[in-house]
């Protein structure tokens, strides 16, 4: 590899990381040496990328810094266009048109070279899938509701047709193959429910704030999901 690709992986490596990554880290995903690594920090270092660490604590790229948006390689856009398609047939309308256009921005700006690989990409989704059936709420009002963390108060009719109100903190939404669901604090359940979108018969959306973070929520949901027993019926 040479050392302007490696510099560039660093830094998306470094990019992706959520938490310090060690030299070690970084070294057996290049495939290269450790001493080769530390070199290559004081490098981009010396070029001012703001990356903070030291040799064995590990290193994170402080935010603000950013790469041209469209050095793409050619496997980063099969995942983008792959990824896209997905949402293209699952997703909800919304997200469909977002989709759409992220191919097209990706197909526009891509030299010509790389273009096949994003108007007849070799990675492929179904097309026989199942339909979904349709959301009986808006869902992008769902996820700024969410990014907002901000209340819904629901009318939700459960599997055996019984109707009940719910107000509820949304904290995430499951596309799935057959059905799309609401995670969410049930408020009434004092509990986490997962409600199917098509099964709601009601929706407002509140202004009133729910007290936690939603990353916070999401945290405690996934926790749950891994210590639960049979679920719960909503």
């Amino acid at each position: 590899m040479r050392k302007a690709d490696r510099l560039f992986q660093i830094i998306q490596i470094l990019r992706r990381a959520r938490q310090p990554i060690t030299a070690d880290a970084i070294a057996v995903e290049l495939e290269t040496s450790k001493r080769s690594v530390y070199r290559d920090i004081a490098t981009l270092m010396g070029q001012r990328v703001p990356i903070r660490g030291e040799a064995g604590m590990g290193y994170v790229l402080e935010a603000g810094f950013d790469l041209p948006p469209l050095m793409l390689t050619p496997d980063e856009i099969e995942a983008a266009v792959l990824g896209a398609q997905w949402v293209m047939a699952r997703g909800d309308p919304a997200l469909v048109r977002a989709a759409q256009d992220l191919v097209a921005k990706i197909a526009a700006a891509v030299p010509e070279r790389l273009r096949p690989l994003v108007l007849d990409p070799s990675a492929r989704t179904r097309s026989d899938q199942l339909p979904i059936p349709p959301d009986a709420i808006d869902m992008a009002e769902v996820r700024r509701a969410i990014h907002g963390a901000r209340k819904i108060q629901l009318g939700y009719r459960d599997e055996k047709g019984e109707d009940t109100a719910r107000k509820v903190w949304p904290i995430a939404i499951g596309y799935l193959e057959t059905v799309r669901m609401m995670v969410a604090w049930c408020e009434l359940r004092k509990d986490f429910r997962h409600f199917r979108t098509d099964r709601i018969t009601a929706a407002a959306f509140l202004d009133e704030r729910y007290p936690e973070r939603p990353a916070a929520l999401r945290a405690k949901w996934r926790a749950a999901l891994r210590d639960r027993v049979p679920e719960k019926k909503t």
